[in-house]
């Protein structure tokens, strides 16, 4: 079984026992359980699509991991560069984003 989610404005797909990174949420630490309300489609041998959520589903994780420093998983590093040809002007800039990992523990519908 499966479900498609929402979580931080995205939509994920979950199955039961996976590692999923999400966008980060300080408030949370190692081991909280988060209960995700949002289903927009449940799947396997059959399938139920929400308008625009699946009535009385949800989605049960726990935080795994959320850093060295508690302040979220880093990604990888994103590198952007900007120039302007024949003005002299050059610029890379970085960004590397951070993320709370969880742990799908069930999905009830």
């Amino acid at each position: 079984m499966y479900a498609i989610i929402e979580a931080g404005g995205k939509q994920h797909k979950v199955t039961q026992g996976e590692k999923l990174k999400i966008d980060l949420m300080r408030d949370k630490q190692k081991g909280d359980t988060l209960v995700f309300d949002h289903v927009l489609m449940l799947g396997g041998e059959s399938y139920q699509v929400g308008k625009p959520y699946v009535e009385n589903a949800k989605v049960t994780a726990i935080v795994s991991h959320m850093g060295a420093d508690g302040e979220g998983v880093k990604g990888e590093k994103i590198l952007v560069y900007k120039k302007k040809r024949r003005k002299g002007f050059d610029k890379t800039i970085g960004h590397r984003q951070r993320y709370t990992e969880i742990q799908i523990q069930s999905i009830e519908a």
